[in-house]
């Protein structure tokens, strides 16, 4: 079974910078996708930033503050966060999708940005 699990997550104060990282086991598919979306409390899952097929897509929320890169033969994902606000504390999850368009998610990682 794919197991994808997200680590770097934890506490910050605002202006500071934290690094996510998704790595995938037991993924014997190709990688179309990869992304971070993040779920704050009270609030629907949001898109945070993907690249597909190689090609980046940021949430304006996030734009010029983080990274998102990718590295398909390690099969993991990276978030770096910098100038972190209060409003980018959430559960932050990663996801793979593969070429028929299934989609793998993982179990979250806490980021919390005190003010």
């Amino acid at each position: 079974q794919v197991q994808l699990v997200e680590s770097g997550g934890g506490l910050v104060e605002a202006g500071g910078s934290l690094s996510l990282s998704c790595a995938a086991s037991r993924y014997g598919f190709g990688i179309r996708a990869m992304g971070w979306y993040r779920q704050a409390d009270g609030k629907q899952r949001e898109l945070v930033a993907t690249i597909t097929l190689g090609n980046a897509v940021y949430a304006d929320s996030v734009k010029g503050r983080f990274t998102i890169s990718g590295d398909s033969a390690k099969k993991t994902v990276y978030l770096q966060m910098n100038s972190l606000k209060p409003e980018d504390t959430a559960v932050y999850y990663c996801k793979f999708t593969n070429f028929g368009k299934s989609d793998y998610w993982g179990q979250g990682t806490q980021v919390i940005v005190s003010s």
